[in-house]
């Protein structure tokens, strides 16, 4: 039997591409929907994913303009401020996952699910590209007993653009967030003006000049380990890589201060780097959701409830297909 189709709400942009991409790399008979406004825009992109159909969505309309076509399952790559895709998917109890929404607009969600919590899964997949940040931090803080501190460090090379809708999603959380969400000595607070104002080094040891970002992996990783203290800073410039002469790539470096397993001082310092920039290690996160949400990938499918990305991620299978698709971890020296 055919499967139903899987959406891909924007997926004629970059990251909708990527996800694709991702997914026909693992399911190549996996029926994807490509929709947008623009339906040359988006059958061309269908055309060129293959095994995809481009289809106009209409967000005003319940059945977002698709009648009675199957869908299995919602992927929003854009902010989708009217909640059209999740009414959908609610509708047809089918998951949903938009990754475009800043920490302090997931309100609309959150009440979307609260008032039908057994309709179907909801993932909030607003971490750092979709799981990139949580999963291997996690991974990381299995070496201590207790942690006291939780510093994210994300640098984009200037030339990783990720197209005009990640640019305009830029924009929009750059306006609408100029403080950053943090948490310190154990209270959500927000930074601003010179206290949003950090440094951090990257893979090659370059200091990088950053600033506080509002990212949900904020409170994620806090409930999680319990650190009172957790922020997450942004930076742009050169990669590490285009530094030494290669092409660019994105880097997350993570470092974590606290006690190990018999209470003694422990401090690391990791990164995550994809040689191919941000872009295809958000699609990356998007598609293994969609898998797992819909059980392609061997397990049940995923029961209704309000998920963040890494409750749903199996951290080693992640992180083989971040090494398997242009990704690596690397332990870096701590000083």
């Amino acid at each position: 039997m055919q499967p139903d189709s899987i959406l891909l709400m924007g997926g004629s942009g970059a990251i909708g591409r990527q996800t694709a991409r991702s997914l026909r790399a693992a399911h190549p008979d996996a029926p994807l929907l490509i929709g947008g406004r623009d339906l040359a825009k988006a059958r061309k992109a269908a055309a060129e994913i293959g095994g995809a159909e481009g289809v106009e969505l209409d967000p005003t309309a319940d059945d977002l303009g698709l009648g009675e076509r199957p869908v299995s399952a919602v992927a929003v790559f854009y902010m989708d401020h009217a909640v059209a895709g999740l009414r959908f998917a609610q509708k047809r109890g089918v998951p949903h996952l938009s990754i475009s929404s800043g920490v302090f607009e997931i309100a609309p969600e959150v009440a979307a699910y609260m008032h039908k919590p057994d309709a179907a899964p909801v993932v909030l997949g607003y971490e750092w590209l979709v799981g990139a940040t949580t999963v291997p931090t996690l991974e990381f803080a299995k070496a201590f007993g207790r942690i006291d501190d939780i510093v994210i460090g994300a640098l984009v090379d200037e030339r990783d653009t990720g197209g005009p809708t990640v640019a305009a999603d830029f924009e929009h959380l750059a306006r609408m967030m100029p403080a950053a969400l943090t948490r310190r000595d154990g209270s959500y607070i927000w930074r601003a003006g010179d206290d949003a104002k950090a440094n951090f080094r990257a893979v090659d040891g370059t200091e990088v000049k950053a600033s506080g970002f509002s990212s949900i992996d904020v409170v994620g990783l806090a409930t999680a380990t319990g650190a009172p203290n957790v922020q997450f800073n942004i930076g742009g410039g050169v990669s590490s890589t285009r530094r030494r002469g290669e092409p660019m790539s994105t880097e997350i470096i993570v470092e974590l201060t606290g006690t190990d397993q018999e209470g003694r001082p422990l401090r690391t310092r990791h990164a995550v780097i994809h040689s191919e920039g941000a872009a295809p290690l958000t699609g990356l996160g998007v598609a293994m959701l969609l898998e797992r949400l819909l059980g392609l990938d061997g397990d049940r499918p995923t029961p209704p409830g309000l998920y963040f990305p890494y409750q749903l991620l199996d951290s080693a299978a992640y992180l083989d297909r971040l090494k398997r698709t242009a990704g690596s971890i690397v332990k870096l020296e701590v000083g």
